[in-house]
């Protein structure tokens, strides 16, 4: 126990300190595009006015309102304090609304789409992986490259296919959007169809790109499993098969389960490609607006919230391997 405790609390503090070094970035890198974001929203106010000194004055107390007129380093304290506070600021694309206000209506359609889509991925990768290394043919020899190719399809590419093939061309899936542009979100019945319709081609772009690595791996770690002193023994005993299968995919799962934790960033980038193009009112849909307009806090507020997201499902992850995996536990106990 005193061995978990040091491996649990030492995972606590790298986390904590990666993301006090994404706050940072997440404050830094938007602040270095080039352009003035105040300028596209000011022109908006400024619309039909002649007078120089007016439209500078409506520049001046726009900066100041959003706190451009201090130095950087002073922005960014008060950028620390205010989510300290709980606040990210106002949004210059959806001004005057908070972005708190629009990541928190965006998040549970992020959530909503990608954590299935990346559970269901994963969980199918890993099955078709065990299958192609004990079965073989068929699955080993066709089925295996066939998910590999389909796997290497960049997100926004297997997007782009799904969304012309059963989109466009069949005519039998929504192309974009969360619902039907003509329904109020609401839980009648015509709605949650219209939501499970739009929810199939951004779903099932996520699933597909992932089934393949997840495949590959799984495959390579159940062909050493399969190979080993243990099961050649329990064979030579009479064990049957489907018992014996049971702990060469426990333990071939095992570093699949880090993979993962390692791949989460990647399957999240590829979600939010995905919301994009299919033009999903998620997270990764907002972050392009912001991204168009500039718009400093809501892009900060995105990233942080997808980086958090990402941290703690790593972490989670790793905690949970150090409890199942028994050679962590030895590790632990030895320290």
């Amino acid at each position: 126990m005193k061995g978990y405790k040091k491996y649990f609390l030492r995972k606590l503090g790298w986390y904590l300190l990666t993301l006090m070094v994404a706050v940072m970035l997440n404050f830094l890198l938007p602040r270095l595009m080039p352009g003035n974001p105040v300028a596209t929203l000011a022109s908006s106010a400024v619309e039909g006015m002649t007078d120089q000194s007016a439209i500078q004055a409506v520049m001046d107390d726009y900066t100041k309102q959003f706190g451009l007129d201090k130095p950087m380093i002073i922005q960014f304290f008060l950028y620390v304090k205010n989510l300290l506070q709980g606040s990210m600021g106002v949004s210059f694309t959806y001004y005057p609304r908070e972005v708190s206000d629009i990541i928190q209506k965006a998040i549970p359609w992020t959530i909503a789409l990608q954590l299935p889509a990346m559970i269901v991925g994963w969980l199918l990768g890993n099955i078709l992986g065990v299958i192609a290394a004990y079965k073989k043919g068929v699955f080993d020899k066709a089925v295996m490259p066939l998910f590999l190719f389909v796997s290497s399809i960049p997100a926004f590419g297997m997007a782009i296919i799904l969304l012309f093939g059963f989109g466009i061309s069949m005519g039998i899936l929504p192309t974009g959007g969360g619902y039907g542009f003509d329904l109020i979100p609401s839980f009648t019945p015509e709605f949650m169809l219209s939501v499970i319709l739009h929810y199939q081609l951004p779903f099932w772009s996520i699933v597909l790109i992932t089934i393949g690595g997840q495949a590959i791996g799984m495959r390579s770690m159940s062909i050493y499993e399969l190979n080993e002193d243990y099961v050649n023994y329990s064979r030579f005993l009479g064990i049957k098969d489907r018992v014996i299968i049971k702990y060469v995919f426990r333990n071939a799962m095992l570093p699949q389960i880090t993979g993962l934790a390692l791949s989460l960033g990647t399957m999240v980038g590829g979600a939010l490609v995905a919301e994009i193009i299919f033009s999903y009112p998620g997270i990764g849909t907002k972050m392009f607006a912001a991204i168009t307009g500039q718009d400093y806090p809501l892009i900060s507020g995105c990233t942080l919230i997808i980086t958090i997201g990402v941290l703690l499902a790593n972490f989670l992850v790793e905690i949970a391997y150090g409890i199942i995996d028994p050679r962590v536990k030895a590790a632990q106990q030895e320290s």
